[in-house]
């Protein structure tokens, strides 16, 4: 038999039992043939075999972004985006609200996402009358970049019918001033209601859809768990779906139940029509059930057991009671379901740990592989359940990077045990690394940067206890991504049979400096055996 691809002469980091380092892998239809050294390989080439020499590169499984949100990112690439290098103002963002309210129909929306208000001169958020001056015929919403919190327009809250007289929902607050007047900043639940009324129509998500996967394999993802977007969830699920199935997106799918609005009901909507975990192929496939229980890490709305570093009179927002998490989750449990919740702090956690520790000994389960995403805070004594409840956890390292300064200010000496990369590896916890892109950057580079460094973007050390090696970080974006979505016998590491799913890097990532992983690239992205990336090239369908 002769191979379609054959790479040699390179750093081929296998990930298999033994993290084993070869030279060669050779590539037929969509599977690997053989994984060896150059002249274990020369034997698959053939007259029509492509021959690729890797010059001491690296070569790698194809990266598994385990958490990140595929619509939301594609969607704020239709939109102003706060995150362009020539913002740096609140009056820059409004330039170019003002710019796209000129090219928008009167009635139609006006969004702008990635806003950080430690990133501008003003160092605040806007108002609802600065927003109201660009235009009051267009809803306009700005979207804070944690994707917990908004800004709107007068004409975005009417058609929220949101106003002075409307009560703070459960789990979200609608801000007022002193006077009792809308600011226009809508909070947790409260920004979850406004993404009701704000939906993108389905050429706006099919569109973004492509576009969030071809971004993906330029960075060399090949397989990611998309963790929800806003809007109605069994739409997401349908369009991402066909989008699969007609190629605009080509990364792996492992879909997880949930939407950022309304997730509940979405849930039990998807538990009573019958599909579980598991359901689809190697392109599509259905994942865990989803829930918040809290909020976001940099709001800071995380729902902690002590009070903030920086505010000793705030805990932080709890989404649901025991009893309702363990109720809506504990049935999808017993349905068949892996199941999973957005889980930040140490209160969370340990709410949810209550709930998966109830549903299994209601309805015992082997293999479960209950999830839990980000897991912020992770104390030693959660860690422990965590082992012994048998949970996968999906950290995002990333955020130690571009938050690691504010994670200071807010949790103090917690920032010890936040993402504990560390921690998990030391005590057989299986997690796997997700960027929860657009929240932050997509590049699993960047992520295995942070992970090994455990460096913020101003250099300062956060949690130096929790460094891992790059090995090791290799892992939790490949092999661990697939055994947290059931496919660890069949892709995540470079072994004879399994999908051919690979990476290949501009350098060696095991003798480049550590501190400049991040300055690494992709530069070939292969999926199910195509080479769909090449030298700065995405290659179309």
């Amino acid at each position: 038999m002769k191979a379609d691809v054959v790479f040699v002469n390179g750093e081929v980091i296998t990930v298999d039992e033994k993290n084993s380092i070869v030279e060669a892998i050779a590539v037929k239809d969509n599977r690997i043939v053989a994984v060896g050294s150059n002249q274990e390989v020369t034997e698959f080439i053939g007259e029509a075999t492509e021959v690729i020499d890797l010059q001491g590169k690296t070569l790698l499984p194809g990266f598994i972004d385990s958490h990140l949100h595929l619509t939301i990112y594609g969607t704020n690439l239709l939109g102003v985006s706060c995150i362009n290098p020539h913002i740096t103002s609140l009056r820059d963002i409004f330039a170019d609200l003002r710019k796209k309210a000129e090219e928008t129909p009167k009635g139609n929306w006006v969004r702008a996402s990635g806003f950080d208000e430690k990133e501008i001169d003003e160092s605040r958020f806007p108002t609802r009358e600065e927003l109201d001056e660009i235009s009051t015929d267009h809803p306009i919403v700005i979207i804070r970049t944690c994707n917990h919190t908004c800004i709107a327009n007068s004409k975005a809250l009417e058609l929220a019918n949101m106003n002075e007289t409307t009560p703070d929902p459960g789990g979200g607050i609608i801000e007022r001033d002193d006077n009792g007047k809308l600011t226009g900043k809508l909070i947790e639940n409260a920004h979850m209601q406004m993404f009701q009324v704000a939906k993108y129509s389905e050429e706006e998500l099919k569109k973004s859809m492509k576009l969030a996967s071809d971004e993906f394999i330029r960075a060399g993802i090949t397989s990611i768990h998309d963790a929800g977007g806003y809007g109605e969830g069994s739409q997401n699920i349908r369009i991402m779906q066909q989008a699969v199935q007609s190629k605009d997106i080509r990364v792996r799918v492992y879909a997880l139940i949930g939407s950022l609005t309304n997730s509940h009901d979405f849930v039990n909507q998807m538990v009573e029509a019958g599909p579980i975990t598991g359901l689809g192929d190697d392109h599509f496939k259905i994942g865990p059930a989803k829930l918040f229980t809290d909020g976001s890490s940099t709001g800071p709305t995380i729902a902690t057991r002590e009070p903030y570093t920086s505010n000793p009179n705030d805990h932080g927002i709890i989404y649901y009671s025991q009893e309702e998490l363990n109720r809506i989750l504990g049935n999808a449990h017993k349905k068949g379901f892996q199941i999973t919740a957005h889980a930040q702090g140490d209160r969370a956690i340990e709410m949810f740990l209550n709930c998966i520790e109830t549903a299994l000994q209601e309805h015992p389960r082997d293999d479960h592989r209950h999830r839990i995403e980000h897991a912020g805070i992770a104390s030693p004594d959660l860690q422990q359940r965590m082992k012994d409840l048998g949970v996968v956890i999906i950290p995002n390292p990333v955020f130690m990077y571009v938050n690691g300064d504010v994670y200071r200010q807010y949790y103090g000496e917690r920032v010890n045990v936040m993402y504990p990369a560390r921690d998990y590896i030391d005590k057989g916890i299986i997690a796997a690394f997700g960027s929860d892109t657009p929240v932050t950057y997509s590049d699993p580079l960047l992520g295995i940067h942070a992970a090994v460094n455990r460096r913020s973007k101003s250099g300062k050390m956060v949690g130096e206890n929790q460094c891992v090696d790059v090995v090791e970080a290799i892992r939790a974006y490949t092999w661990n991504g697939a055994y947290a979505s059931f496919d660890e016998k069949v892709k995540g590491s470079l072994e004879v049979g399994k999908l051919a799913d690979i990476v290949v890097l501009n350098e060696s990532i095991l003798k480049v400096d550590q501190t400049k992983i991040k300055d690494l690239h992709v530069e070939i992205t292969m999926i199910d055996g195509e080479i769909l990336y090449r030298s700065e090239q995405l290659v179309e369908i």
